[in-house]
């Protein structure tokens, strides 16, 4: 019998020949990734890519480890319900979420809030993204380019949900932090607004990406100016506003919503123990403001 190999007697070299062989012949499935460095897409967090806020899910964990007062997962829940069934951000309600979250990470050291974002993610906030938004984060991946979350929520929180979902970071409101303890202060505003527009300037010049080939997805009238800074904005899951802007301007809407007048109506009994105990307490607490006054 001929030998297609005379030396293949040495098991070493063919073994290597075999390797070889096998390599020559490996066909990938897909094309690799090319980088595309020059763009990016920005997404917002709160009923863009996760139902409801962010900040309350989080109250809702600490609660949950006693490390909340019942008067303070009373203030979420007000404005976790008023979110919900109106679709829309208030701006009282964020101010006064976010005042409680200062006032509660004053004094604590930033490790500690970090692992309680860790398991308060894992526990209360997983389950709550929205996969249609998260889809479209991924074909920004695939196709090569940067995905940063931008929100208002605090950045170590917004760190831990880009990690969790593979992204490639997040621009949050950052609180002041002296030898890693944090002050009760921010540094600046609220990552908010107009503020969430110069965060992607910001991040545009450090990154060297090209904004005209930028994209950005949220559900609010109120990030219009982070929105128009790129070339490519749209709507997800939009207030009345924004859809309108959105449908004036052509620009692309995506709504993963079951219906507002289902979610309106199916909010009692889809909350459970968040919204709908919140609201209760929320209730208690505002009897116990007014009879106080």
């Amino acid at each position: 019998m001929r030998r297609l190999w005379p030396w293949s007697d040495d098991d070493e070299v063919a073994d290597e020949l075999a390797g070889e062989a096998a390599a020559a012949a490996a066909s990938p499935d897909a094309e690799p990734v090319v980088p595309d460095p020059n763009a990016a897409a920005f997404f917002d967090v709160d009923n863009t890519l996760i139902r409801g806020a962010s900040i309350y899910h989080f109250a809702r964990g600490l609660a949950a480890r006693k490390l909340f007062t019942f008067r303070d997962l009373a203030m979420f829940a007000l404005g976790q319900v008023s979110f919900r069934v109106r679709g829309a951000e208030n701006d009282d309600h964020i101010s006064t979420a976010r005042e409680a979250a200062l006032a509660f990470v004053a004094g604590r050291s930033v490790d500690e809030l970090v692992s309680l974002c860790e398991e308060i993610y894992d526990d209360k906030m997983a389950d709550r993204i929205w996969h249609g938004t998260r889809s479209l984060a991924l074909k920004h991946l695939d196709a090569g380019q940067q995905v940063w979350l931008v929100t208002a929520t605090p950045v170590e929180l917004a760190r831990i949900i880009s990690h969790r979902l593979g992204l490639t970071g997040a621009l949050g409101t950052v609180a002041e932090t002296e030898d890693g303890v944090y002050t009760g202060r921010l540094v600046g505003h609220l990552l908010h607004g107009p503020a969430k527009a110069g965060a992607v300037r910001a991040l545009a010049r450090k990154e060297g990406l090209d904004l005209s080939r930028c994209s950005a997805y949220s559900d609010s009238y109120n990030d219009l100016p982070m929105l128009t800074t790129v070339g490519h904005p749209h709507a997800v899951n939009p207030d009345g506003d924004l859809r309108d802007h959105a449908r004036e301007h052509g620009w692309p809407i995506h709504d993963f919503r079951t219906g507002r007048k289902v979610t309106m109506v199916a909010l009692p009994v889809a909350a459970g123990t968040g919204a709908l105990v919140g609201g209760v307490a929320a209730g208690v607490a505002l009897r116990r403001h007014h009879r106080g006054h």
